[in-house]
């Protein structure tokens, strides 16, 4: 991710967490230089008296500077450190705020080592707050390991909440919101990908996935092929200047974007539930009247894992239905 941009005039578009924010830290409307101005005279540069030692989790903007709450900066200018997957990503938010403050690294690749550090800090009495390079940690970001740690120790985690990708995207998108699943990032590779797909597609729910630019035609395909021609949305760059939400059937949105090429800035996409009737098709009797159609042509092994593609059910029961109806007379 990059570093959070203070898009003048913006509101939604790519996704915040795990979704790269950028552009230059700069405002037509002249907020940020005047915000930085006045911070010269804030106590952002001192602790504050009476914070106890914890974990905070704060979510920071999704690319819009001013996307951050007045709680997540008292939290950032009272702590002792800061444990950030980018130090010039945070670096760049702070000081846009006139906040100065210890910063480490902690992401994939160091979450083990600074992991254990980060809690002798805190066992120690420190404050310590844990931020992604854009939005909310811990959503398609590190911090598992080190929140499960510090529950593990009896240490005190603390939520300081804000800007979300998955929220913003899901809000704009016009589907349901009554209840949904975020599935992150789907697999790279296309068969892992469709497997993925096949696993949620009976799931009634509103489905929320992220996407880099490169695999964006490849994933609305094979979206539409598993899950059928479902309303969806596309969302980039939320909440920073060149924000869109691109609204549709899967179909269409698969075609307009191999007509227009694949867009900048990473991407959420919002995939409505399936009809009533979708939901119903895995039941028991769908299964061997797929089985048996499939037993027509293939062994049961690749049967089996053809209906649990289509259905979602999983593969091992699925193979042992199969084995069940293959040895029934004919």
């Amino acid at each position: 991710m990059r570093a959070p941009a203070p898009a003048a005039g913006s509101g939604s578009g790519a996704s915040g967490e795990r979704a790269g924010v950028g552009g230059a830290i700069a405002s037509s409307s002249g907020y940020l230089t005047n915000r930085l101005n006045r911070s010269k005279s804030l106590p952002h540069d001192e602790p504050a008296a009476g914070l106890p030692p914890a974990l905070y989790l704060v979510a920071t903007p999704i690319g819009n500077a001013r996307d951050i709450t007045l709680r997540a900066l008292d939290i950032l200018a009272a702590v002792d450190v800061i444990a950030c997957e980018d130090t010039r990503v945070t670096a760049r938010l702070l000081a846009i705020h006139g906040i100065r403050r210890s910063l480490v690294r902690y992401d994939a690749h160091t979450a083990g080592i600074s992991g254990a550090a980060l809690l002798a800090r805190i066992v120690a009495g420190e404050r310590v707050a844990l931020v992604s390079d854009a939005g909310t940690p811990l959503i398609s970001d590190p911090g598992a390991d080190l929140v499960g740690r510090c529950l593990a120790a009896g240490v005190a985690v603390v939520p300081i909440p804000g800007a979300s990708s998955v929220l913003t995207a899901l809000a704009v998108a016009g589907l349901p919101t009554d209840r949904f699943l975020f599935a992150g990032f789907l697999p790279p590779r296309r068969p892992a990908r469709r497997q993925a797909i096949a696993q949620i597609a009976a799931i009634p729910a509103t489905l929320v996935v992220m996407e880099a630019p490169h695999r964006l035609i490849e994933t609305l395909a094979d979206l539409c092929e598993r899950l059928g021609d479902r309303p969806a949305a596309v969302t980039r760059e939320l909440t920073k200047r060149f924000e869109e939400t691109r609204r549709g059937g899967l179909a269409a949105l698969a075609s307009h974007y191999r007509d227009a090429g694949p867009p900048k800035g990473e991407i959420t996409i919002v995939i409505g539930p399936p009809p009533p009737s979708a939901v119903e098709v895995a039941d028991d009797a769908t299964i061997d009247r797929l089985l048996a159609s499939a037993l027509a042509h293939a062994a049961p092994g690749k049967a089996a894992a053809e209906v649990a593609l289509h259905t979602g059910r999983p593969r091992r029961e699925v193979y042992a239905r199969a084995l069940r109806l293959k040895a029934q007379p004919s």
